[in-house]
């Protein structure tokens, strides 16, 4: 039987190891440096898994001094996920992240970011996204009731909400005092 193999060197497992060993040593000085900054997050912000949303969020949260200053935790419908909806596992998902954030992190605030048509609020109620202003006042009622389960939690947490729009208006939703 003939040995095609182009490494004597025992397993590829082996070779592998030694590659990453002493490759690892002359990359590490040329990583990028996108995890190189050294400040903390100030806060946790819950948003939704929605994708038109993502480019918006970064964009607002940027303009409030938070750029990269944050720690992120996507959940089918935000603020609605601490009420156990659309799955019972979100809310305990949502809180194991506040508590790893506030532990680590020393967090300062929370930021609940909801949005306009969201599809986790219309398995609640199909026609919801048909009357703007009727959608921001569900929202706005999850997001209150998020606000104060957060804040009996975490009573030195500041919460702040926020409905963004299709039109890509970011309102703020008024959460204080609890």
């Amino acid at each position: 039987m003939q040995n095609n193999s182009i490494c004597s060197c025992g397993s590829r497992r082996h070779f592998l190891k030694g590659l990453l060993v002493s490759g690892g040593v002359i990359l590490l000085p040329t990583l990028p440096a996108w995890g190189a900054n050294s400040k903390t997050p100030k806060a946790l912000v819950l948003t939704c898994i929605d994708y038109r949303f993502i480019h918006p969020l970064e964009t607002f949260l940027t303009k409030q001094g938070l750029d990269r200053l944050y720690d992120l935790t996507a959940l089918a419908g935000a603020s609605l996920a601490l009420a156990s909806f659309p799955h019972l596992a979100d809310r305990s998902a949502f809180w194991d992240q506040l508590d790893i954030s506030y532990k680590l992190h020393h967090i300062q605030k929370v930021i609940l970011f909801d949005h306009q048509d969201c599809g986790a609020y219309e398995i609640l109620d199909p026609l919801l996204s048909e009357n703007l202003d009727r959608e921001e006042q569900v929202h706005t009622s999850y997001m209150l009731n998020a606000a104060r389960a957060i804040h009996d939690r975490y009573p030195d947490l500041e919460v702040e909400g926020y409905f963004a729009t299709l039109a890509g208006d970011i309102k703020s939703i008024a959460i204080a005092p609890l």
